[in-house]
């Protein structure tokens, strides 16, 4: 049991990683729902709480993890979404 729990806990981390590199590199979110990431954000929340109050690692480090990196890449979303409006704005 213990591998499935380890495909997940690295499947659910990297998940977003490749997104967070390429916005960071593009300086871009726009092709990103912010739809997506808020649902990514409370699935997160929620299994990790539901991983802690079952004791069960994987499930709760993996979703944590999960969460810092949504959390990341809806702050790129707002602050480059923003910036963009704001550039616009100007031209």
């Amino acid at each position: 049991m213990d591998i499935f729990g380890m495909i997940g806990f690295t499947s659910a981390v990297i998940g977003l990683i490749p997104q967070v590199y390429k916005a960071y590199r593009t300086k871009s979110t726009r092709d990103v729902a912010m739809v997506m990431l808020l649902n990514f954000f409370i699935g997160s929340s929620a299994w990790g709480i539901y991983g802690y109050k079952t004791n069960d690692p994987y499930l709760m480090w993996s979703n944590v993890l999960a969460f810092v990196v949504t959390t990341i890449t809806i702050s790129q979303k707002i602050y480059y979404d923003r910036k963009i409006n704001a550039n616009s704005r100007n031209d």
